[in-house]
């Protein structure tokens, strides 16, 4: 095994103190076995970013997992028994455990797999450098393949041939996107190796399922700024194969409004400004985050105000309208149309159908209460209930 210069995880990283994590750790070296951190967890820890699942490689071989779980009182679930995984559950926390193991063969989205002895092995059927670094329990960092030069120069490179890992599981096209928006240093630009495979490599994207396409995209849009990940991928053929009529020259603009308006990300009005031929369908959104992206791109670009769109539908909506418009125009909006959008959400129609009854009943009730709104929406929705029933 390889040490990477002895390198070690920050001794107050979460994962390398949490219990469960260590007892983990302690069972399986107490039966004989090598366990290691692995992956996310190791590369967030080194750049000291936020990390998510927590999970192990180890030299012992599924079964054998499973037996020293439950010899240990513990929780052990076959998940993905047939690829080498087990979850162990220690005290209420459940942890991935997965036995070293190389690819014998591929189809472009499953591997079939051998297990080994050899963590190199196991390194080198990841996707990119950066993800093939391990840790020991008490955070001593194990880099078989030298990726920790590229995770501490944030670059984003496949792990030997691209070509091949790309043929491995096409949604590494994607994903090799997505990391360069959430970890790689754009100003440095983007591996030319990587690039030519994807490229290559397009066609492959055909065999994906729209689930799988979707999570990536809303994953990769998310990132601080996506921008020039997606300009890459319309270089390179990607955007136009996942999102037929998309265009991404309107999402720099937007990002660059969100950082001036101090507004969070918002990933739904990011894929309003991208567009494309029926983006619900190819990406499987939910109906919640269909619904929303309607909106969005319904309002956005053109229909009623940012008051009556902020009044009718929240907050986002008239921020995300606020902040199409204002990237169409490239023009930064003023701060006080933002306090605007958030007061008039707040707002609440002040005639209720029992100040126009008996008066007005059925049908005409509902048709005069639509128009005393539309008058009070148009007065900037500054009429009080006695004005308004006054014009009833």
């Amino acid at each position: 095994m390889d040490q990477s210069d002895d390198i070690m995880i920050p001794t107050d990283t979460p994962w390398l103190v949490d219990d469960a994590a260590q007892e983990l750790c302690r069972i399986i070296k107490t039966a004989g076995f090598d366990i290691f951190f692995v992956g996310g967890c190791v590369r967030n820890a080194v750049l000291n970013e936020p990390v998510g699942d927590v999970d192990f490689s180890t030299n012992a071989r599924p079964q054998q997992v499973i037996n020293i779980a439950k010899g240990a009182g513990l929780k052990a679930i076959p998940t993905g028994i047939d690829h080498g995984t087990v979850t162990v559950v220690v005290d209420g926390t459940a942890f991935e455990i997965t036995t070293f193991r190389r690819d014998v063969a591929t189809d472009g989205r499953r591997a079939v797999v051998v297990f080994s002895d050899n963590i190199a092995d196991d390194a080198r059927r990841r996707d990119f450098t950066m993800n093939a670094l391990y840790a020991t329990p008490d955070g001593q960092v194990i880099d078989p393949l030298k990726g920790m030069d590229d995770l501490l120069s944030r670059r984003i490179r496949f792990i030997e041939d691209a070509d091949a890992r790309i043929r491995e599981d096409y949604l590494r096209v994607l994903r090799f996107f997505r990391f360069a928006a959430w970890y790689g240093e754009s100003s440095q630009g983007f591996d030319a190796d990587a690039l030519a495979a994807i490229a290559a490599n397009v066609d492959g994207l055909e065999t994906l399922s729209a689930e799988r396409v979707g999570q990536e995209m809303l994953k990769l849009l998310a990132a601080p700024d996506p921008a020039p990940a997606i300009a890459v991928m319309r270089q390179t053929g990607v955007l136009q194969a996942i999102l037929p009529g998309s265009n991404d020259r309107l999402l720099g603009v937007l990002v660059h409004m969100e950082n001036a308006l101090g507004l969070c990300a918002n990933v739904m009005c990011r894929l309003a400004v991208l567009g494309g031929e029926e983006v619900p369908k190819r990406l499987r959104l939910s109906k919640s985050d269909a619904k929303v992206l309607s909106i969005i791109t319904e309002t956005g670009f053109g229909g009623p105000s940012l008051a009556e769109i902020s009044y009718r539908y929240g907050v986002k909506a008239g921020q995300s309208a606020m902040l199409i418009r204002a990237a169409l125009a490239e023009e930064v909006p003023e701060r006080a149309l933002l306090e605007n959008i958030e007061k008039v959400a707040r707002a609440v129609f002040p005639v209720s159908a029992k100040d126009l009854m008996p008066e007005f009943e059925g049908p005409a009730l509902g048709v005069k209460l639509a128009e005393l709104e539309r008058l009070w929406i148009d007065s900037g929705m500054a009429l009080n209930t006695g004005e308004l029933l006054a014009r009833r």
